[in-house]
Parts: C-alpha cells; structure tokens; sequence
C-alpha cells in the first residue's frame, strides 16, 4: 500500500487536529483545521486510507506545503 501526504495549502497555525493514528479517513474528509487570518481554514485528505502518522500538534505553526497527515 502506499504512503499518501496531507500537505498544507497555506501559512497558518494548526488550530484542531481532527483525526488521530489508525484512523480511517475518506477522500475529501477533514483531517486538521488551520486557523490563519482569523478564518478557519479546513485540509482535507485527498484520499482514503488509514492516519499512519500525524506531524503536527495544535497550537503549532506550518507553511504552505508542509506534510502534516500520512495516511496509508
């Protein structure tokens, strides 16, 4: 099975982390919420599979393009 990476659209903080490890996830379901000019902005997984490992932690800060979610 391969890894996918959930990458960051934007600079933001990680506001909620909505999934944990050993999670199943669908395409299009949210997996973490950023928070970045005072919106909310959710990042979705863009396939299905299970939360192998989770990168960030709320509170942290991340740039476009970071991997925050693998999912297998």
């Amino acid at each position: 099975m391969k890894m996918s990476a959930i990458e960051t659209s934007m600079a933001g903080s990680v506001w909620k982390v909505l999934v944990k490890v050993g999670d199943r996830v669908e395409e299009g379901q949210d997996v973490v919420i950023l928070e970045s000019m005072k919106m909310e902005i959710p990042i979705a997984a863009e396939s299905n599979g299970t939360v192998k490992e989770i990168k960030v932690n709320e509170g942290d800060f991340v740039n476009d393009g970071d991997v925050i979610v693998e999912i297998e």
